[in-house]
């Protein structure tokens, strides 16, 4: 059993950021010492690195929690596992989509700047007026 600033130093997590998965029930109420402390097992720690992977891949906190559901009731099926992930590969190549976008509007506003003065300047302009970007890229917004 360890303590909660061990557990975080071993995940790499905050503990502000355990309190809170705490609290919203992603992991488990803690036991505690009879001085109040929060005392936290191995299980714990795989919770959380499982956790904190899971968001360094994107996923939301709601599909974490169906994936812990499904992680910790061995009779359901891995396609609702698959399904899951993949939602979340729709939503990375929708993100990458938009990144090239934005990539290629950067590109093209540094390649028609004429370095002169900022009241010639094409990447201000550009800022200014979004009509003069060749695409839409609000949803990044």
């Amino acid at each position: 059993m360890f303590a909660i600033g061990t557990l975080a130093k071993r995940t790499g997590t905050k503990v502000q950021t355990i309190r809170y998965y705490e609290q919203i029930g992603l992991l488990p109420e803690p036991g505690r010492t009879e001085g109040g402390q929060r005392r936290y097992g191995d299980d714990d720690l795989d919770r959380l690195a499982f956790i904190r992977h899971a968001r360094q891949l994107g996923f939301t906190l709601q599909a974490i929690r169906e994936l812990l559901d499904l992680s910790d009731n061995h009779g359901h099926s891995c396609a609702d596992v698959d399904r899951i992930a993949q939602s979340q590969l729709k939503e990375v190549e929708a993100r990458i989509a938009r990144l090239e976008v934005l990539r290629t509007e950067l590109k093209r506003m540094l390649s028609e700047c004429s370095r002169d003065t900022v009241s010639d300047c094409r990447v201000l302009k550009v800022l200014r007026d979004h009509s003069a970007c060749l695409a839409d890229h609000e949803a990044g917004a």
